[in-house]
């Protein structure tokens, strides 16, 4: 998979990309991704990119056309149009249904906003899916690449050890979270693995497994819908 990320901040992404699964991926040749700088394609000596609303408002706006040039040079260097994504709070909300179908695609271009938001004619040009990874403020749209990036990486065919791990990941059956997990020692400062997966008895373990992961799930939305309430 190729993926090209468009940022202001193109130093942000070093560490993350180098490291973990996306690292591992980059040394297989599984992943292909390069980070560019909107700035280089903006125009004047300063190089600008942000100017103030029409009509008036408080902050910048990212200007239309480094974003678009940056776009266009991007896809005319791949040899194709890819799948453009803006990282934006008004976009679908992220969750791991997305992630599957963006894994299958062959190219991504990741657009990162900053500032108020994007000139809307970035959206009319482009016509790009647009991504929210939650209702929250970010100050940048960058984080939100990495996460995507991230959830998408792990999908990828060869990437982790065991195709077990992917079956048996949170949200995978709907939205169930993972059941609780332990490693040795079998007992630390009181605290004891539950019997039942020491037992040796697969079947019971996994009924175990799955009883403890609905009570988990239930627990955790129902914790969830009461804070929107409130």
């Amino acid at each position: 998979m190729k993926i090209d990320v468009l940022t202001l901040f193109p130093a942000m992404f070093g560490g993350v990309l180098s490291q973990s699964m996306i690292g591992i991926a980059r040394k297989k040749g599984i992943l292909d991704i390069t980070v560019r700088n909107i700035r280089d394609h903006a125009e004047g000596r300063h190089r600008t990119v942000d100017d103030r609303p029409y009509g008036g408002g408080p902050g910048m706006i990212l200007k239309v056309e480094p974003v678009i040039r940056a776009v266009e040079r991007t896809q005319a260097e791949r040899g194709g149009e890819g799948h453009v994504i803006l990282l934006t709070p008004r976009g679908r909300r992220f969750d791991q249904a997305a992630a599957r179908r963006l894994a299958r695609l062959d190219h991504l271009v990741l657009v990162c906003g900053h500032y108020e938001g994007f000139d809307e004619r970035i959206r009319i040009g482009l016509g790009p899916e647009e991504i929210s990874i939650g209702d929250y403020v970010l100050s940048g749209g960058e984080i939100a690449a990495m996460v995507l990036i991230d959830a998408v990486t792990r999908l990828l065919p060869g990437v982790l050890g065991s195709g077990e791990s992917l079956a048996e990941e949170s949200f995978n059956e709907g939205a169930l979270l993972e059941y609780p997990q332990y490693t040795r020692p079998a007992e630390f400062r009181g605290m004891r693995v539950p019997e039942i997966l020491l037992s040796g008895h697969h079947e019971r373990i996994e009924e175990w497994r799955r009883r403890r992961a609905l009570e988990r799930s239930r627990a955790r939305r129902t914790e969830a819908r009461d804070d929107e309430k409130t």
